[in-house]
């Protein structure tokens, strides 16, 4: 097998090793089905075993309440960023700490009203709201959005907000990264191709109040209905039966890593490795505020575009990939999923000290 690169894109980004190799065997004959995934009937007998386990998976992992659901969608958090409106009402409060917060608000307002609660737009996003900063959320609002981890600017929130009105979590890039309570939430979603598989896969966790009723305008087709997927098992159209299947692979693999609370002890190990070797480091900075730092997503700059320039180029030449910051804001980007090897973020500290 070819050098496998150190791969810190943010998304499609890296795929466990164990994982990909059961897509290799899996991708002509699986499991001695004649057949391979891509090939299979969604409502064959040898698929319906993969989606509900991959279901199963998730609901594990996160010792899902019986109040609440997996869906398997299509379309992104783009698509969820109209989908929420028309599910559960204009007026929705949104927290913005970043591009997707922003998209999210915007399509919100084609739906209806909406209210931004608060921003750090003001100081570049480069941090969220802490436990005790206060959120004006409107009486009656009919939810509160807010995006657990942002790509661009690499922040994080490290709580969960706390509302008198249902919650609604954008969960895209930290998804399947630590522990989560789900009993707050009355709907939380995440593209999957951050940290929980390929491109192409929605994962979205509802209370089955949200999911199993609709009451929402009559004009809104059926395919932007939770309720119409939720009644047919995510199989209203045909589901992206691939991704579904290597999201319950890179589920089961969490699994045996030690689960959630292992994988979250980790990730917070490896993230203060790496922002200590910039804080110690006379050549870089780290972009977002400390008490606000991504343990997905690390952000930094030299303050010199050029030598940020030298810098991507160098490490390419070192196999470490996808480190160019997000064209939004220039700088570098290190995306440290749960699938980049340990590694790998030691050869980007090393790399960083001699720089």
């Amino acid at each position: 097998m070819a050098k496998r690169k150190h791969n810190f894109n943010a998304g499609p980004a890296a795929l466990p090793l164990p994982v990909l190799e059961s897509v290799q065997r899996d991708l002509i004959d699986y499991r001695g089905q004649g057949l391979g995934v891509m090939e299979m009937s969604h409502r064959s007998a040898n698929y319906e075993p993969i989606i509900d386990g991959a279901r199963d998976a998730i609901a594990a992992l996160y010792d899902l309440p019986e109040t609440h659901e997996v869906l398997f969608l299509q379309g992104g958090a783009s698509l969820q960023f109209a989908m929420v409106p028309l599910n559960l009402g204009p007026g929705g409060a949104y927290v913005n700490t970043g591009v997707w917060s922003t998209k999210a608000l915007g399509e919100a307002k084609r739906v209806g009203a909406a209210h931004e609660v608060w921003s750090s737009a003001e100081d570049g996003f480069r941090h969220v709201p802490q436990p005790g900063d206060a959120l004006d959320v409107p009486a009656g609002a009919p939810y509160l959005h807010y995006t657990s981890n942002n790509t661009i600017y690499g922040t994080e929130w490290h709580h969960v907000p706390k509302a008198d009105v249902p919650l609604v979590g954008d969960l895209s890039s930290d998804f399947l990264s630590r522990p989560v309570d789900f009993a707050p939430f009355d709907l939380a979603y995440a593209g999957a191709q951050k940290n929980a598989g390929p491109a192409g896969v929605t994962i979205v966790i509802a209370r089955k109040s949200v999911s199993r009723a609709y009451n929402g305008p009559p004009t809104t087709a059926n395919i932007l209905r939770y309720v119409t997927h939720a009644a047919k098992d995510s199989m209203f159209n045909t589901p992206n039966t691939f991704g579904i299947y290597v999201v319950g692979l890179v589920a089961e693999w969490v699994q045996q890593q030690g689960g959630l609370a292992a994988i979250e002890q980790r990730n917070v190990a490896r993230a203060d490795r790496l922002y200590a070797a910039l804080e110690e480091s006379d050549r870089f900075t780290p972009y977002a505020r400390p008490d606000s730092r991504s343990r997905m997503n690390v952000t930094f700059s030299t303050g010199d575009a050029d030598e940020d320039k030298r810098f991507v180029a160098a490490a390419a030449e070192r196999d470490m990939i996808g480190l160019k910051g997000h064209r939004s804001v220039g700088g570098l980007r290190a995306s440290i999923y749960n699938a980049v090897p340990d590694e790998a973020v030691d050869a980007l500290i090393d790399f960083i000290a001699g720089w």
